[in-house]
């Protein structure tokens, strides 16, 4: 928070004006308890501005590291000539970033990932570069055919798989919004504030 000393001054006065103005303590309690409130305010709202690599380094390094595989994966694109895997890898490269950008906002959602950070997106990296090499020689050989067919097929899996890896970083939000919309519909029901129960007011007018 920027004006962090501002807020605390604020809730340390308030805490000196309210028993020395209207509760009657004397001036050196009353200026203690400002103090106090003063100091509480500062340590509060200290906390609350911490950055994932002041509260989590390692995670924010892993994050880093990820938002740098994702970027080289993003300037390959343009040297790939496959029209379908540079649609995979741009679907990929979107997948990724939200999946950063979530876990930053949701740092405890990583325990459920661990292998896309450690695993997944590092070979993916790996298996961009070594198809970048192979396809960019030309070569004619069954076994450098056979190669590319496997890659553009893993990819295509690949993508799927970070997509359904983001879709599960949801599916608790999802289903407690599910659960949330479906008492709300209950209660609009029950109190006669249904699209059903408000079109038979209308035609009843």
């Amino acid at each position: 928070m920027k004006n962090k000393e501002a807020v605390s001054g604020v809730i340390g006065g308030a805490f000196f004006a309210i028993p020395y103005l209207m509760l009657a303590v004397p001036l050196l309690p009353s200026i203690a308890i400002g103090a106090a409130a003063f100091c509480a305010g500062e340590m509060v709202l200290d906390k609350s501005k911490k950055t994932l690599k002041e509260s989590n380094y390692s995670l924010y390094k892993v994050l880093q590291e990820a938002k740098k595989q994702n970027a080289h994966i993003l300037d390959m694109i343009p040297s790939i000539n496959d029209s379908e895997i540079r649609v995979n890898l741009n679907e990929i490269h979107d997948a990724v970033n939200k999946i950063i950008q979530t876990v930053e906002k949701t740092p405890k959602k990583v325990k459920n990932i661990d292998n896309f950070f450690n695993y997944y997106l590092p070979v993916t990296v790996k298996i961009v570069d070594r198809y970048d090499e192979i396809e960019n020689q030309n070569l004619s050989s069954a076994d450098s055919k056979k190669f590319i067919k496997k890659t553009n097929e893993m990819i295509n899996d690949v993508n799927k798989a970070f997509k359904k890896i983001l879709n599960n970083l949801y599916e608790s939000e999802i289903t407690d919004i599910d659960a949330e919309m479906k008492v709300f519909n209950s209660m609009l029901k029950s109190d006669g504030f249904s699209e059903t129960e408000l079109n038979v007011v209308k035609e009843d007018k």
